[in-house]
């Protein structure tokens, strides 16, 4: 082969990761981006300013050392972390995710889901060779219990992830339900609380009623997309194991000064929580009252909601300047629908006027 000549894919890369398509984020400059579910807000001056300081003094030259604990003991003090567990940071849930596959991959290992939900649950899987079992929501997007209890007991998942709210459809389920897949159970459950600022209630105060409970959030949904922090909690003998494939210096330190500052600073993102979850209302009164549309209740700061066309409604919002999620084709169950994320007062005003002129 000459220097030339293009480096045959075949024997060289999975064949599998051959016919994997990138993980898409779409261009969105000159748009209104409600496609993410990203806090609208950003810092104000004044904190800026003193962030600016902390980051620049920082030293880059040093590999990352003991801010790293200094986040985790801050992030434990903040989760309300129950004695006896420890805390393991990712660089965002993905991470994580990818980690606990990893730490995980014994022989016959599976990852079971409930479907729609995150694609990184399913991804993990594929990635590191696990079968992964996805089962079926019900038609308004809940727990369907005998499917899950019947593929707990058929397929015996080393791993099972419960969304709590669920990512797209934005709903939190029936703890009822919830508790009888814990105990069902051979293996671990990870409970993935990524919307928490936004939700009616946490998973919090029963984790520790079991010893194979793991719980994950991330910093991103708190108002630090940008920062990429995630992190998860579980006793300490659990949490050691996914540690140990956890990269060297996976955090940096800029990264963990940005999360240990905004800690610092939370009444500040807890403001701008309360509000989105305010202006989530709003679109929701708004949306309920639009013919055509059907809007799902939501725990997180994203709304499904289901129209007549979605292609034809997502295309013409985005010519109208505003940016949604089209998510019609990533299930069955979610056909014609569209996620909308929670947006600024303004932004959600011009977001509901473009879906109108659109359906």
């Amino acid at each position: 082969m000459s220097s030339r000549d293009p480096m045959p894919l075949a024997g060289v890369f999975r064949e599998d990761v051959q016919s994997m398509h990138a993980y898409a984020i779409q261009p969105s400059a000159g748009l209104i981006k409600l496609d993410a579910m990203e806090n609208p807000h950003r810092l104000p001056a004044s904190l800026q300013a003193q962030l600016g300081a902390r980051l620049g003094a920082l030293a880059l030259n040093r590999y990352p050392a003991d801010g790293i604990n200094d986040l985790r003991a801050a992030l434990a003090k903040h989760a309300r972390m129950p004695e006896g567990f420890d805390i393991v940071l990712g660089n965002g849930s993905d991470e994580l995710i990818s980690l606990i596959a990893m730490a995980c991959d014994v022989p016959g290992a599976c990852i079971l889901a409930p479907l729609p939900g995150f694609v990184m649950y399913g991804m993990s899987a594929q990635l590191q060779g696990l079968k992964f079992v996805g089962v079926p929501l019900t038609a308004d997007f809940e727990l369907d219990e005998a499917a899950m209890l019947g593929a707990i007991a058929a397929h015996r998942p080393t791993i099972i992830y419960i969304a709590y709210p669920n990512n797209p459809t934005a709903n939190l389920w029936d703890d009822a339900v919830i508790e009888k897949i814990v105990e069902a159970a051979p293996g671990l459950v990870v409970i993935d609380e990524a919307y928490q600022p936004f939700a009616s209630r946490s998973y919090i105060d029963r984790v520790a009623k079991h010893g194979h409970v793991l719980l994950m959030r991330t910093m991103s949904k708190f108002g630090l997309a940008g920062v990429r922090i995630g992190y998860l909690i579980g006793p300490k003998a659990v949490v050691e194991q996914v540690d140990k494939v956890r990269p060297p210096y996976n955090i940096s330190v800029l990264n963990a000064e940005a999360a240990l500052f905004a800690l610092e600073h939370a009444d500040v993102f807890d403001a701008q929580a309360r509000e989105l979850r305010e202006q989530r209302e709003v679109l929701q009164r708004a949306l309920r009252a639009m013919p055509g549309v059907k809007a799902w209740p939501s725990d997180a700061n994203m709304i499904l909601v289901r129209v007549p066309d979605a292609q034809k409604a997502f295309d013409g919002m985005k010519s109208r300047g505003v940016l949604v999620k089209n998510v019609s084709k990533m299930h069955p169950l979610l056909a014609n629908c569209l996620r909308l994320t929670v947006g600024t007062a303004d932004e959600n005003t011009r977001m509901l006027s473009a879906l109108e002129a659109s359906l």
